[in-house]
């Protein structure tokens, strides 16, 4: 029975292990330090790179981050733990929220931001890199709203009800005792959340765009791996070709570190 499931197991996992062959052995041959360091190329150009893409989205993710980590974190704590008599609403909209496809978030930023601000520039369409962070950001606060909430819920009775024993009032619970139990298990949902924007594309259409250059500001096109993915892999220059898949190793390189990393935050939770 035990080789049955093995080799369910095997074959569930082939298409994952055909995909990363696949994906080494196109995206291998730049995986070097000019990729790492040079713009974009023209095409048919030799070198380039994907520096500014690179530093595009760890800048979206960064913006998208501080943006949502407060908002879920402080949203659920006060949700799962003085707002009871609000808490299923709340957690019905993070799940509606979370069901929203990414697109449609992408658009309902493009007429929050980028078409009010365009009007400001004289017609200029102003795609940004504030844009696509917001985006980004509404993308990942369900996810860390909803394992903020679950993390919160594992965290037994007993804990609080012993704190309060000794004289400690709710605030006091929360911060002291209540958080740092579960923080754990919110930075598994955060390092998730974070691997999951990383590879977004459709809100960005919308939002920042893309920039073959460095951006001049944080309100300026800027460039991102996934979208500079998406806009590579249609052109018809074998150069351009190339270097859309060694960004797409790099990529997927990138979501999976932060997934293991996830993995090892849950394992310390666990122990």
């Amino acid at each position: 029975m035990s080789f049955v499931f093995f080799g369910a197991t095997l074959l569930a996992l082939t298409p994952l292990i055909s995909l990363l062959f696949y994906l080494i052995s196109r995206g291998w041959s730049r995986f070097d330090l000019l990729a790492f360091t040079q713009l974009p190329p023209a095409p048919n150009a030799s070198g380039g790179g994907f520096a500014n893409a690179l530093w595009g989205t760890i800048g979206m993710v960064t913006l998208a981050s501080s943006l949502s980590i407060p908002i879920g974190v402080l949203g659920a704590v006060y949700g799962t733990e003085f707002g009871q008599k609000w808490a299923k609403s709340v957690v019905l909209a993070a799940n509606v929220l979370y069901s929203v496809p990414s697109i449609l978030i992408g658009v309902f930023v493009y007429g929050l931001i980028v078409l009010p601000t365009t009007t400001v520039t004289q017609g200029r369409y102003s795609f940004s890199a504030v844009a696509g962070g917001v985006a980004l950001g509404i993308v990942m606060l369900p996810l860390v709203f909803r394992t903020t909430v679950e993390s919160l819920k594992q965290i037994e009775g007993e804990i609080r009800w012993g704190a309060l024993a000794v004289g400690a009032n709710a605030s006091q619970v929360v911060l002291g005792v209540v958080i740092p139990a579960a923080l754990p298990s919110i930075g598994t949902g955060i390092l998730l959340g974070i691997a999951r924007i990383a590879g977004e594309t459709a809100p960005l259409i919308f939002t920042a765009l893309f920039n073959q250059y460095w951006a001049r500001n944080l309100w300026d096109r800027t460039a991102s791996l996934a979208v500079l993915i998406y806009e590579f892999s249609r052109s018809p220059f074998s150069n351009q070709q190339q270097l859309a898949w060694t960004t797409a190793l790099i990529l997927c390189l990138l979501v999976t570190i932060g997934v293991i990393l996830a993995k090892v935050c849950s394992r310390w939770q666990l122990r």
